[in-house]
């Protein structure tokens, strides 16, 4: 065990409060769990040196701190700093059938049913799904009532000062029939380290848009994790964008809890410099007549790294099953490193699945074309790399994101090193 797990461990046991029933599990698991090494399948790719060394701590919030702007977006925001709920925000006027609390502050009947849901739909196989079960001190809990459409977006900000450390946890439900837009995003200066978790249970007949936005880069060390729990003839669109940083890493569950899931996956990532960043997403097909579309794509450049673990395991009982995923990696330098590996694990007969995986160079050809055009080598790059993710840009149901991010993400190729 790594001198920062056992200091984890020894702060969650100081903490007593509502949630100390599932805590003591946390750390009854935390305490038999090895720390991964190259030997650890999930983290054979992705080294742990940027946890062990940090030097990040819990620090009191700064007034300072505040969400990036988003231009034309209306959102209902919600906003950590430092790990600790801005509450100042819960304080305004909240559409028909929405509801935000703090667990902490709940009645003792409703806290009773929080308890019992906390940590229910994140597996406990995520090592620090369970530093976060450990260390959270309180749990933002939305619902959405039955039948209630909420038009504005939800946002959920985490955000942390230089050297901040924070461990944010927050539970969604949306009742039978409800829609929400949720958007996720750690905003991260110098070095820091966050653990950021939302678990999703959404109800039968019920939509769920969701994005999340981890465009930290340098010195911070970022470990979350979404996860979904999906009941009959429900629906969820994701979609992930990403930079790296001395270490990221996100796990996302999907759940497929009841018949007739539709359930859709979109995630971008974009890598330079020494940046590493780890997506491993699972799918679990549970019960018959699901479908799941996932499509990952990659963009490293510089001596980065990036990994994808993409697993589908579809059970015996999951017939009628209907699941895809594809994973399209490109390497714009000679040094960076993509290190992929889709999995089908099917045990029904009456399914059609399919996965894959390419990874490819930047044309070099192509690009030396655009510069005897007089075209800039970061422009040429833009022109010959964006079309590859544009598309799934394209598929984000919020189009003021879309025209957000779209820039965002022209910039970082117009500094990507291409060799």
């Amino acid at each position: 065990m790594s001198e920062w797990l056992e200091s984890a461990i020894s702060r969650g046991q100081k903490i007593d409060d509502w949630l100390t029933p599932k805590r003591t599990r946390a750390l009854e698991l935390l305490s038999t769990t090895q720390w991964p090494t190259r030997k650890t399948e999930a983290w054979r790719y992705t080294p742990l040196r940027a946890i062990q060394n940090t030097k990040a701590t819990e620090v009191e919030a700064t007034s300072d701190l505040t969400p990036l702007a988003i231009a034309d977006l209306a959102a209902i925001e919600l906003v950590f700093k430092n790990g600790k709920l801005d509450k100042s925000l819960l304080n305004a006027d909240l559409p028909a059938g929405l509801t935000i609390s703090l667990g902490s502050e709940l009645a003792a009947q409703q806290q009773t049913q929080a308890v019992a849901d906390f940590s229910e739909v994140k597996p406990d196989r995520h090592l620090f799904g369970l530093v976060n079960d450990a260390l959270a001190q309180d749990v933002v809990i939305v619902n959405v009532e039955a039948g209630v459409k909420i038009e504005q977006p939800l946002r959920i900000s985490a955000l942390l000062s230089q050297g901040a450390e924070s461990h944010t946890r927050v539970q969604v439900t949306l009742g039978e029939g409800a829609e929400l837009a949720v958007i996720e995003d750690v905003q991260a200066q110098g070095e820091t380290l966050n653990t950021a978790f939302v678990e999703y249970f959404v109800s039968p007949k019920a939509h769920l848009e969701h994005y999340r936005f981890a465009l930290q880069t340098g010195s911070n060390v970022s470990v979350g994790g979404c996860h979904f729990n999906m009941l009959d003839h429900s629906t969820m669109h994701s979609t992930i964008v990403a930079f790296g940083s001395d270490l990221s890493r996100l796990d996302t569950d999907i759940i497929h809890s009841g018949q007739f899931v539709d359930a859709k996956l979109n995630a971008i990532y974009l890598l330079d410099g020494n940046e590493l960043f780890d997506l491993h997403a699972t799918v679990e097909h549970a019960v018959p007549n699901g479908t799941t579309e996932e499509n990952v794509r990659c963009i490293v450049g510089g001596k980065a790294k990036a990994v994808f673990n993409g697993r589908i395991h579809i059970h015996r009982d999951a017939q009628k099953t209907l699941a895809e995923l594809n994973n399209r990696n490109l390497l714009v330098s000679k040094t960076a490193e993509i290190n992929t590996k889709p999995e089908l694990e099917i045990y029904a007969d009456d399914v059609r699945c399919a996965h894959g995986a390419t990874s490819a160079e930047v044309d070099k050809q192509a690009l030396y074309y655009l510069q005897t055009r007089g075209i800039s080598r970061a422009q040429a790059n833009i022109i010959l790399n964006f079309g590859f993710i544009n598309e799934l840009i394209d598929l984000m149901p919020n189009k003021v994101l879309a025209e957000w991010v779209r820039p965002i993400i022209r910039q970082r190729f117009s500094t990507m090193k291409v060799n």
